[in-house]
């Protein structure tokens, strides 16, 4: 007897079919082809976290230790070195128990480790000449907020994550090797300022490509651990400070890992496949998720392909069978701007939050970094300590992010840092007391540590990519405007910083009342796919 199901199968299986389902070529036998959102592509297919991921995260983050340099190297290079009375001076009016050099007679004194130590002994930036210090160490900062914002929209546009960081490198191995060579303070204030410029693109541009082909449930691990590397780099930077105790070798030394970077590094990262995919470029975004699926030991099937968040109905979760048979390999790209963010109420509101966090978070994190000249101690080994004490904030950020969630975390942390400011500013600054509020002054940037990288991984997720890059700068610049700010602060006195510091950290974690919850949300791709996933 005849095998009458295979004989349907075989021969009359299209044609019972046909009146009925119009047949549909696909491109994987009978898989039907399907479009994928990046984050259902990596959950589903790529992996969201494998050996791919890692290399590419270690790779991209080393960039924060860049950035870590030439932050932190002003600590170092302008500072103002010990001094000492001189053989004949000692009968000139030159007493080695006067508190500074002010009022001295020239010659009757000098600079330990001579003129060359630092950018103070090398000009003379004390006394009324003293506010210099404060405005070249403003100007970079300065620079840091112009650059994010550039460099922010380029990312976003037409330079992309890794091209944007390859500029930034390369800018910031010149201005730093040209900074050594300053003949005067104002060349000198010139190209901090320019370093600064490009400086302030080096951190957003690596946090968004080490963090974008990260699959939603790990990206807050991921995201946070970035800021291990830029600890790490301060803690490195005070061994490099310690062996080259010139300023001018100084700042040599802390570009060559920028050149190093570029040369040895960058050529082995990849660009962001969302920022491919926004702008229209399909095909290079699927080899990279092939490529991701490759290493991660995962099989990516030929009917799957990417589409934007709008495209599949405004909710990313979800996916969409394509109705059209044949996939596409290019497309218009997508753009989008601030001005795109200011029009939507949803992503008007959130920036607006958002800068005002990073702003007074900036002013909290960088004024209790930068009040280490005034700790009359080992200034070499206070820098380690600080880095290092920043590193198990992270860690329990770490733990606890996908637990409790962003919003939480926000709001607990800049109050913690800000309780402790306030105690700061309330106990006195002499025996005992002095102790305590150094111990006050450690918890409050341990605090503060915790939600500056904290705010990195918000923002991304507050804002769909065709904007992203341009709302992290944003938000950078408000950090930068905080870091500017920071050192007129601290000049203030001693309790007056504190009580600043612990105000920003209580209004900070007020403000973080009024954002939403992010945790194990999509990153979404366009402001109509997020409007539409947000009103789900």
């Amino acid at each position: 007897m005849p095998n009458t199901s295979s004989s349907l199968s075989d021969t009359g299986d299209h044609d019972l079919r046909l009146p009925l389902i119009p047949p549909v070529k696909t491109l994987d036998g009978d898989r039907k082809p399907q479009k994928l959102c990046i984050d259902d592509m990596l959950r589903k297919y790529c992996g969201e976290f494998g050996s791919w991921q890692l290399r590419h995260f270690l790779l991209t983050t080393l960039a924060w230790a860049l950035e870590a340099f030439h932050t932190m190297v002003m600590i170092f290079a302008d500072r103002e070195p010990g001094w000492r009375c001189l053989d004949g001076g000692l009968g000139s009016g030159c007493s080695p128990e006067a508190n500074s050099v002010c009022g001295l007679e020239p010659g009757t004194w000098e600079w330990i480790g001579g003129p060359g130590s630092s950018t103070v002994a090398q000009w003379g930036l004390v006394c009324a000449q003293k506010y210099r210090v404060g405005l070249v160490q403003a100007l970079f900062f300065g620079g840091c907020m112009i650059g994010a914002g550039i460099f922010g929209h380029l990312s976003d546009s037409r330079l992309g994550r890794k091209g944007s960081l390859m500029v930034v490198c390369i800018l910031n191995a010149i201005f730093g090797c040209l900074t050594a060579l300053s003949p005067n303070y104002w060349i000198y204030a010139l190209c901090r300022l320019l370093t600064g410029f490009s400086t302030g693109g080096v951190g957003l541009c690596a946090f968004v490509l080490a963090t974008e082909p990260v699959g939603p449930t790990k990206r807050g691990v991921a995201g946070m651990s970035t800021f291990y590397f830029f600890s790490g780099g301060i803690a490195i930077l005070s061994g490099v400070a310690y062996i080259f105790r010139s300023w001018r070798a100084l700042y040599i030394a802390s570009s060559i890992p920028s050149i190093l970077f570029l040369v040895v590094i960058l050529p082995f990262v990849s660009e962001s496949p969302r920022w491919y995919l926004i702008r229209g470029k399909i095909d290079q975004a699927m080899k990279i998720m092939r490529n991701i699926a490759k290493s991660n030991g995962n099989h990516l099937p030929d009917g799957v392909s990417l589409a934007l968040d709008d495209e599949a109905g405004g909710n990313p979760n979800v996916a969409q069978i394509n109705k059209n048979p044949v996939v596409e390999e290019t497309k218009e790209a997508i753009t989008g701007s601030l001005i795109d963010v200011l029009k939507s109420p949803l992503t008007r509101r959130r920036l607006f939050l958002v800068i005002a966090i990073n702003f007074s978070c900036s002013v909290v994190y960088y004024g209790l970094s930068l009040n280490v000249v005034n700790l009359e101690t080992n200034i070499y080994l206070n820098v380690l300590l600080n880095a290092v004490s920043e590193m198990p904030a992270f860690l329990l950020t770490a733990v606890l992010l996908d637990k409790f969630g962003r919003k939480p975390l926000a709001i607990g942390t800049q109050w913690f840092s800000g309780f402790f400011c306030i105690i700061g500013s309330l106990l006195k600054s002499y025996g005992m007391w002095k102790t305590v509020r150094m111990a006050c002054g450690i918890l409050g940037i341990f605090g503060m540590a915790g939600t500056y990288n904290l705010l990195f991984i918000y923002t991304i997720e507050l804002f769909p990519t065709v904007v992203r890059n341009a709302a992290l700068g944003c938000a950078t610049q408000a950090a930068q405007m905080g870091a500017i700010l920071a050192p007129f602060v601290v000049v203030l006195g001693s309790h007056i910083p504190f009580a600043v510091f612990g105000v920003c950290g209580v209004v900070g974690g007020v403000l973080a009342f009024y954002l939403p919850e992010t945790l194990n949300r999509p990153l979404f791709d366009t402001m109509a796919g997020m409007e539409g996933g947000e009103s789900a």
